[in-house]
């Protein structure tokens, strides 16, 4: 019961973390570029921070667990959860740099067309995180 509690969480985080980045991109994005308006991409993040970074906690708290379960050994890679969660952890390292990156030299003087294709790389890191999870559950795509 615990673990599926967590897995259930996880997936909740992730529907959170990945459907705002898909709103972002698809709905905000878009406009924010026709206008060339930066308050846009802006009043979005300050809203959609209050549940997207809590989302990504848990997420990382979450996947830390799941991986001590199914991938106890994790530079094992003959094993398939080891190879599924050593992308996720790629992913998650390529998200966190963006973040950065984003936070401190993009976002302080506004540059909305660099911070865009962050946006858009990020939004594409998130949907493939999911398609990684779904993979490792459902016998492997991979």
């Amino acid at each position: 019961m615990g673990l599926k509690l967590i897995i259930f969480l996880h997936i909740i985080a992730a529907t959170i973390w990945t459907g705002g980045h898909l709103i972002l991109s698809l709905v905000y994005l878009p406009k924010a570029l026709k206008l060339n308006d930066f308050s846009i991409i802006e009043s979005f993040e300050s809203k959609y921070e209050r549940i997207g970074i809590p989302s990504l906690i848990i997420l990382i708290i979450t996947g830390i667990y799941i991986t001590t379960v199914y991938a106890p050994r994790l530079f094992d890679f003959n094993d398939h959860y080891t190879k599924h969660i050593t992308i996720k952890l790629g992913l998650l390292l390529c998200t966190i740099a963006l973040a950065i990156h984003a936070r401190f030299f993009l976002i302080p003087k506004k540059k909305l067309k660099p911070l865009a294709y962050h946006i858009i790389i990020v939004t594409i890191l998130s949907v493939f995180f999911v398609f990684v999870g779904f993979s490792a559950r459902s016998g492997g795509l991979l």
